[in-house]
Formats: structure tokens, C-alpha cells, sequence
């Protein structure tokens, strides 16, 4: 008899990581990771406790995919702007993942919501040399900009409406800038409503 075939916890994680990326969490189950291993389930209880631990180590890779679309975005030139973009393009290349992680319950406000992402502080940051705001302010202005891209990039994920890049783009740097326009008007006392107010 040839002896077993050996995975490691990475192969478990990698092959479990693609059947969530096709056809969701609800779909992952023990025995289609051994179908895929071409195996029994006893190397995944093997390396993993139950199928919770793989489930969390799945996640903590679905968010590592997610960290380094972002941070691609802030590291490139017009940080903000290109921010948005890969935040609609993960919708868009991911979107089984972009609902496990942002079409979820969490009974959290916007801001907590936004917060609680690794990488709301450098957004924001990167946000203020755009506008010129308080980090409090831009913290703020953010959270608007955030349900705007978040919308599109819902209708992305769900594949709900179809954009181009380009118009993806345009809407993106066109509403933003109109936003910031707006932020600023009120913030100096302006008014921009029409004089039935």
C-alpha cells in the first residue's frame, strides 16, 4: 500500500482559500477540501483542530488579500484616490470575499465601522494631504466617502450594475471632489441649499 500523501496546514489553507473564493464560506465543508486534496478529511483534522481553526485561518488570508489591495492603493500615487479604486476593484476580483467581509451584520456605526479596519488611520491620513482637513475633520469627510465607494462597490460585488474602470474612475474623482467642494462651503457658513430652505 503507498503511504499517504502529506499537506501541510498551508495546502489545506490554500485549497479551502479557493473553494470560499468560488462559491463562499457557506460552501466550504471538510469533505469537498478532501475532494479537492484528493483525500480523506483526516489531513485536515490532522493539522487543524476543527473546521472553525481552518475557517479562521481562511479569513486571516482573505484579509491579507484584502491589506495588500489597499496598501498597493496607498502607496501609489494619489493615495486617496487610488484607495477607493482598490477597494472597488477587490469587489470586483473578489467579490465572494468582499461580502464576507463588508456585506456582513456587525451592528457597528460607520465611523467604528471604517475604524475597525487595520488600515483606517493611514486612509485617513493619506486623505488630509488631499483635503487639507483636520485628522478629526477628514476622519469625518471619510466616512461619507467611504458609504459612496462602498455602494458602488457593492453593486460591483453583487454584479448588480456593470461599470468600466473608466467610469468607475470618473464617478469616484467627480463625486469626491464635489463632496470636498461642498465640506468646505458649509464649513465656512455657506449655504448650499436653493432659497426655499
Amino acid at each position: 500500500m503507498p503511504p499517504l500523501r502529506k499537506f501541510s496546514s498551508e495546502d489545506i489553507v490554500n485549497i479551502a482559500y479557493k473553494i470560499v473564493k468560488d462559491e463562499g464560506f457557506e460552501n466550504l465543508n471538510a469533505r469537498k477540501v478532501a475532494s479537492k486534496l484528493n483525500s480523506s478529511v483526516q489531513p485536515i483534522f490532522h493539522n487543524f483542530s476543527s473546521m472553525e481553526e481552518l475557517n479562521s485561518k481562511v479569513y486571516d488570508k482573505i484579509c491579507d488579500t484584502y491589506k495588500e489591495y489597499i496598501l498597493s492603493g496607498i502607496n501609489g500615487e494619489q493615495p486617496y484616490k487610488a484607495v477607493g479604486l482598490s477597494y472597488i476593484k477587490f469587489a470586483k476580483d473578489y467579490p465572494e470575499f468582499f461580502k464576507i467581509m463588508f456585506m456582513q451584520k456587525t451592528y457597528l456605526g460607520a465611523i467604528d465601522f471604517v475604524m475597525s479596519d487595520a488600515t483606517g488611520k493611514d486612509i485617513i491620513k493619506a486623505g488630509q494631504i488631499l483635503s487639507g482637513l483636520s485628522y478629526e475633520e477628514q476622519k469625518k469627510f471619510h466616512v461619507k466617502v467611504w458609504i459612496f465607494t462602498h455602494g458602488i462597490a457593492c453593486l460591483v460585488a453583487t454584479k448588480t450594475v456593470e461599470f468600466s474602470d473608466k467610469e468607475i474612475e470618473d464617478m469616484l474623482t467627480n463625486t469626491v471632489r464635489e463632496m470636498l467642494i461642498g465640506y468646505n462651503i458649509e464649513k465656512k457658513g455657506g449655504n448650499l441649499h436653493g432659497k426655499c430652505d
